[in-house]
This record gives C-alpha cells, sequence and structure tokens, in this order.
C-alpha cells in the first residue's frame, strides 16, 4: 500500500484573524438550530436562551466551532423570508460571540443578505448548503470579507431532493456539481485559500450513495480542498442501525415523516448516537 495515499492532506486557513490548522486532527463542529422545523431537534432549540445554553454546552463537549442555521433544509422543507432567518439567528449570533468569544462561529444560509448581517454580529464562516447556486452574490460576501466559504453539494432543494431518481453514478455528479461551485467562487474572487467542501451526505443522495461517498471520501482529494463532512442524526445512519437494508428508497412523499424508521418504532428500540459532523 502506498503510505502517501492514507494521509490526510493538510490545510491552513484564516478564520476571524486567526489561522487554523486543519487536516492534523479532525475539528468538531456543532450544529445549532434555530428553527421550529429542525430535522435532528424538532426546533429545540428555537428559543434564544435554550440555543445559547446549548451553544455553550457544545463547546464544553468539544464542538470547535458553531454552526448556527435559521432555515430548516430537511427534505420537504420549504424557504423561509430572509426577514425572518435574521429575526431568529442575529440575537443567537451576538449572545453566542459574548459566551464564546474564542470559538469560531459559522452561519448556515443561502442567502447573501442574511449572510453579511451575520459577519457583523460575530460570524466568521459562511455555510451555503446550494454552493452558490441559489444567490452567487453570496460569493461576493466572501470575497469582501476574507471569510471561509463552505461550498455543499445539493441535488435539487430542500423541498424536493429526496425524490427520486437519483444520480447513476454518485461520483460524476458530485465532481461536476462541486466544480461548478467551485468554478463560481473562484470567478467571483474567493481565493482557494477560503474554501471548503462538503459532499452534502442526505442531501439528494439515495441510502447508499451516502456509504459510497463516507467510503471513498479520498477521491475527493482530486479538488485539493479540505472537507466537511455532516453525518450527525442522518436518517441514513439510523436507518442501517435499526437493521434496514442499505438499497431500501431514501425518497420520501411531500410532507413525509423524514425518519419513517423512527416514527413507527418510537419505544421499542435503544437510542442511537450518530457521529457528530467533522472536518
Amino acid at each position: 500500500m502506498n503510505m502517501s495515499q492514507t494521509l490526510r492532506p493538510e490545510f491552513e486557513i484564516a478564520v476571524g484573524g486567526r489561522k487554523i490548522a486543519l487536516g492534523s486532527r479532525t475539528l468538531i463542529m456543532g450544529v445549532l438550530n434555530v428553527t421550529p422545523d429542525s430535522f435532528s431537534d424538532g426546533g429545540g432549540y428555537f428559543d434564544a436562551d435554550r440555543a445559547v445554553e446549548h451553544a455553550v454546552k457544545l463547546a464544553r463537549d468539544g464542538a470547535d466551532w458553531i454552526d448556527v442555521g435559521g432555515e430548516s433544509t430537511r427534505p420537504g422543507a420549504q424557504p423561509v423570508p430572509a426577514e425572518e432567518e435574521l429575526r431568529r439567528v442575529l440575537p443567537v449570533i451576538r449572545r453566542v460571540r459574548r459566551a464564546l468569544p474564542s470559538v469560531a462561529i459559522s452561519i448556515d444560509t443561502t442567502k447573501a443578505a442574511v449572510a453579511e448581517q451575520a459577519l457583523r454580529a460575530g460570524a466568521s464562516i459562511l455555510n451555503d448548503v446550494s454552493g452558490l447556486r441559489f444567490d452567487p452574490r453570496l460569493a461576493d460576501v466572501a470575497r469582501k470579507s476574507h471569510a471561509p466559504l463552505i461550498l455543499m453539494h445539493l441535488r435539487g432543494t430542500p423541498a424536493t431532493m429526496q425524490r427520486g431518481p437519483f444520480a447513476r453514478n454518485i461520483w460524476r455528479s458530485l465532481a461536476g456539481g462541486l466544480g461548478l461551485s467551485i468554478r463560481r467562487a473562484l470567478a467571483a474572487g474567493v481565493k482557494r485559500s477560503q474554501i471548503i467542501l462538503d459532499p452534502g451526505l442526505g442531501f439528494g443522495k439515495s441510502r447508499r450513495q451516502n456509504y459510497e461517498i463516507l467510503g471513498g471520501l479520498q477521491r475527493l482529494q482530486r479538488f485539493d480542498f479540505p472537507l466537511l463532512i455532516g453525518a450527525s442524526r442522518k436518517s441514513f445512519v439510523q436507518a442501517i442501525v435499526a437493521g434496514e437494508e442499505l438499497d431500501a428508497s431514501a425518497a420520501v412523499s411531500p410532507g413525509a415523516h423524514y425518519w419513517p424508521m423512527a416514527k413507527a418504532s418510537r419505544g421499542k428500540r435503544r437510542k442511537v448516537r450518530a457521529p457528530a459532523p467533522h472536518c
């Protein structure tokens, strides 16, 4: 075996004026959903006080940064206006920044207007699940602010992404989608040293495709960017642990429960803790 192929590449990225090393160890991103309908926490942190308390706990438990989002991206979710998204996230970002002055905060948004104000409030990383497809102006925000920009691969939109058919070749789909996002970012003046890639587990992939990605992450090294992997609490992880088939359909109908297996067997199985997202 060629050992050079098994070593993780190392990168350096500037976050809030500080140089952060990526690759020498896995950094943990704590997810803080300030929404009433998140798939992972059921809106448990929609209240600002509870959200800040949870952010502090995440940092105490080892999170290197906190990702704040004010718009659900669960399957079937509908977009919310920028004004509502800002109303949800700005107070939380300001208070988390005061409570955790040394912990980086990322804003999970696809809107340039939200990204701009979130940076002013104390965020220092931009996390765009659309990979610049929904609002290309977000690249301009990254260029002007010099903030790291996470580009995720998403098939369709949150409202449509889990409706089949899925891509026949997930690696070809990732190469095309992430490649387009990278070109848009670079064309807008974003530096390569600002970019982080996310293959988007659960975002428009079948159950098997999610595991193909996890088992072949080294194939994404062709892009030569740091990787962020968000597997925490995803239904494909829980489904396999619960004994469901790898090739069972991952498609859901509009308005369907994202975790039908959890809903149907509630109280009949032990709790499962999925791994936290990391980069």
